[in-house]
């Protein structure tokens, strides 16, 4: 069900942005929960609170993955100077796109859809796959080493009254 994921982000124009909004996430769990708290705050101040539920889900997602298997088994998980993970939220008039940097530069593994399903974990890209209208991946170049997963959610134009 899910193609292959070396794909680049959709032809958005860089300039036709109208919103953006990013936050680094320190190598712990808890980053999370902060992941969903930075969306909140931002699809909120965005006027976009109704798109909130299947954003932050997939937020969740691709934030814990970065957390669980983008990090080096020795990366600290306290607070650090550095945050190896950061969220991107960026929006367009009719385009929504969520991406999630890490260090790493292997490429996200999907489970097929039936994989077993009462398992605790292993379902994150099959959800995003799910709640977002598409997704890939791509790698950094230059000094920024690692990789980029993203989302793209389709906005309905706003109407004007």
């Amino acid at each position: 069900m899910l193609e292959p994921l070396r794909q680049g982000l959709p032809p958005l124009d860089p300039a036709a942005v109208s919103s953006a909004a990013s936050c680094a996430l320190p190598a712990r769990y808890e980053a999370v929960r902060e992941a969903r708290q930075f969306t909140r705050r931002t699809l909120d101040q965005w006027d976009m609170g109704d798109r909130f539920d299947d954003v932050c889900l997939v937020v969740s997602e691709l934030v814990t993955n970065a957390l669980r298997h983008a990090l080096p088994a020795n990366t600290p998980r306290v607070p650090d100077q550095n945050p190896p993970v950061r969220l991107h939220l960026m929006r367009w008039t009719e385009r929504l796109v969520c991406a999630v940097r890490d260090p790493s530069h292997d490429s996200p593994i999907a489970r097929a859809a039936e994989d077993d399903f009462s398992a605790e974990s292993g379902r994150g890209l099959f959800l995003v796959d799910s709640f977002a209208d598409s997704w890939g991946w791509h790698p950094l170049a230059g000094t920024l080493g690692g990789k980029v997963v993203w989302a793209l959610f389709l906005l309905q134009p706003q109407i004007a009254e």
